[in-house]
């Protein structure tokens, strides 16, 4: 018999998100909700995903919370997924993973987007890793420890 290793119950906090929202379509999905887009109909025309696995990806991210279904904003009789405060949260981590392709998988010739701020038009500065004093960190700067749920 094969051992459940669900992500669920893992005390790896890397771990519970790629659970809730790491597979490609669903980071895609929230990065075209940045975007503006907002009903199915458009993720699906600006992703080319299938319906179901679409259907499926979003029902998962309502279920987590990263979006609420609410009705069309046209007063149409179509709904529209909105990002919550917890979607929105997810921005810092879609932009990581947009400046790392643009420094790695891309090169200087080739086209690609580019994320602009709207206030200077400027492309934005690299998200870095900073200490509670401000101090740039890497990877050997850190460390993990066990925080145990108090049981009171």
């Amino acid at each position: 018999m094969v051992e459940d290793t669900s992500s669920h119950s893992s005390e790896c906090p890397v771990a519970r998100t790629l659970e809730a929202i790491g597979d490609r379509w669903s980071l895609m999905i929230i990065r075209d909700a940045f975007d503006g887009i907002r009903r199915f109909s458009e993720f699906q025309k600006s992703l080319g995903v299938a319906k179901n696995i679409l259907a499926s990806r979003l029902k998962m991210l309502v279920e987590v919370g990263v979006f609420d279904v609410q009705p069309a904003s046209d007063g149409s009789a179509y709904k529209e997924y909105v990002l919550t405060d917890k979607g929105r949260e997810i921005f810092p981590v879609v932009v990581s993973l947009r400046q790392w392709g643009e420094r790695f998988l891309f090169k200087r010739e080739e086209t690609r987007s580019v994320l602009l701020d709207n206030e200077r038009g400027q492309t934005l500065m690299p998200i870095e890793v900073r200490s509670s004093g401000g101090q740039k960190l890497g990877p050997s700067d850190c460390h993990r420890v066990r925080v145990v749920a108090d049981e009171s």
